[in-house]
């Protein structure tokens, strides 16, 4: 039987749950006797975009078990498991061992996350990620033949254009079709993607829908 209600944050679409509606899904499973598991692997993003601290929309709210992501956020390796509510999980230590990641220099790993999260580095990475896919999506509403498909709320832009033009473009830029029929892509944002990173791909989609 289902036990556990798993959301990202944010999505996978790009889009940022809001703090309400993360503790309205939480308060709904916790009355059906679930526990609530956050997605955090770009959880950064996620806070950077709505402009609040993570806790606001995780142990604030009530979610039971948090995977932190590095990542995707300027770390080399390295995610963390954060259990919020210690009364849902059980042998914790014995988990890890059995069926999860135990590295036996896990120290490389803990000292990037100090490194992260100290001075709120891992925030401005965020903002910066964030700020670079509105830029972005900015020049992307400029042109034609280009449909943006969801809000832009964190890093992401997901957008819709001709099949040959995105395989032009992959020739000269690496991103994936997120729904190849439809002629769907996802084009991401980082915390190293720099403004002449966003205006090269621009200006490169720009000459290929020209073409």
């Amino acid at each position: 039987m289902p036990q556990v209600v798993s959301i990202t944050q944010n999505t996978e679409l790009g889009t940022v749950y809001t703090v309400d509606e993360i503790r309205a899904i939480v308060e709904h499973a916790h009355s059906k006797g679930m526990k609530v598991h956050l997605d955090g692997a770009r959880i950064a993003n996620a806070a950077a975009s709505l402009d609040v601290p993570m806790r606001a929309f995780t142990n604030a709210v009530g979610v039971d078990v948090l995977s932190y992501g590095g990542t995707k956020n300027g770390m080399i390796f390295g995610e963390a498991v954060i259990v919020l509510n210690p009364d849902a999980v059980s042998h914790m230590k014995h988990l890890r061992k059995l069926s999860m990641q135990l590295a036996s220099k896990m120290r490389f790993v803990s000292v990037q996350l100090e490194a992260l999260l100290a001075k709120d580095l891992w925030l401005r990475n965020a903002r910066h990620a964030n700020a670079m896919a509105q830029r972005l999506a900015a020049g992307v509403r400029a042109l034609d033949g280009v449909e943006i498909l969801y809000p832009v709320q964190a890093n992401a832009v997901f957008a819709r254009l001709p099949h040959e033009v995105s395989r032009r473009l992959q020739e000269r830029f690496r991103f994936y079709f997120w729904d190849e029929a439809a002629g769907d892509v996802r084009w991401m944002c980082a915390f190293d993607t720099t403004e002449d990173d966003v205006d090269a791909f621009l200006q490169a989609l720009k000459e290929e829908l020209a073409r």
